[in-house]
């Protein structure tokens, strides 16, 4: 949340460096405040006797996206809705359509997907493939939203036939923790990096001996300083409703890559491994 928008202050902010026709709409905007909610960008640029770009221009210069999202502020002038950022990075707002909520969904995975790549040392990504590999008991630990990622990481590992354990309770994952020897290693994902409870299990694994692993969007944080290994997956800011919500589609990619990553590094293990587990659950595939 933020301040509620007064329009009538950004025009005078930035009146003196308006164009011509662009001084026209603020003009006639602050002498009609009480009306311009309840015209349509053809009927202010005929009442300013301007072009509609010029009011969207206009609009723009004031900080909107397009007149529509001004409008809609003039109309809900109390709403603070301007500065109600929930889905940040998605670029959402209340007088958005539906319509454009899947492209825009899209578009901003694709932009965490680049985010992490360009984030991501493939140097720390070969000794995580390698410690897991090796590990004789593999632990995961995350609370909240990163119970999806650390879930999908247990299942794929699982199929590859390796030990893996993962409680969701977070004193059981700090007890598991604490059983763990230099032979093993450790997964904690964490958003911020700085999840309490994650932290803390990390931390206990890394001093029974185990291999630490943090995946992480922020370097130099608590988890990241007990990880022996650092996969970051980019450089959002520590948001709890924003990007934080949305972050687990890259931490997922990263565990698309370790699963992946494992059977190339042993091909005919891991390849027999996931035939074998092929086999165990062919019975429970429903036929109708």
């Amino acid at each position: 949340m933020g301040v509620p928008v007064d329009i009538r202050q950004r025009i005078s902010n930035i009146y003196s460096a308006l164009r011509p026709a662009e001084k026209s709409v603020a003009s006639y905007i602050r002498d009609h405040y009480d009306e311009i909610a309840s015209l349509t960008v053809s009927e202010l640029a005929d009442a300013a006797s301007v072009s509609q770009p010029t009011v969207i221009r206009f609009a723009r210069k004031l900080g909107f996206n397009g007149y529509r999202e001004m409008r809609y502020v003039l109309r809900h002038p109390t709403d603070n809705a301007q500065s109600f950022d929930p889905l940040e990075g998605f670029d959402l707002h209340p007088w958005d359509s539906i319509d454009d909520v899947p492209a825009r969904a899209a578009a901003g995975a694709k932009s965490m997907l680049d985010d992490m790549l360009d984030s991501l040392s493939l140097k720390e990504f070969h000794k995580a493939v390698n410690a897991l590999g090796k590990a004789r008991v593999i632990d995961i630990y995350g609370v909240e939203n990163s119970m999806v990622p650390a879930n999908d990481l247990l299942t794929k590992l699982t199929y590859l036939g390796l030990q893996c354990r993962m409680h969701t309770d977070a004193y059981m994952q700090q007890i598991s923790a604490g059983h763990l020897t230099d032979e093993d290693a450790a997964v904690a994902f964490s958003y911020s990096g700085s999840s309490d409870d994650t932290v803390k299990a990390l931390r206990l694994a890394r001093n029974q001996g185990a291999k630490t692993i943090a995946v992480t969007n922020s370097s130099g944080t608590p988890l990241a300083n007990w990880a022996d290994i650092c996969l970051c997956a980019g450089h959002g800011e520590r948001t709890i409703y924003g990007n934080a919500i949305f972050s687990r589609v890259s931490h997922v990619a990263i565990v698309d890559m370790l699963y992946m990553g494992l059977i190339l590094s042993n091909y005919t293990r891991y390849s027999s491994a996931l035939d074998d587990s092929g086999r165990y659950i062919r019975d429970r595939v429903f036929h109708g």
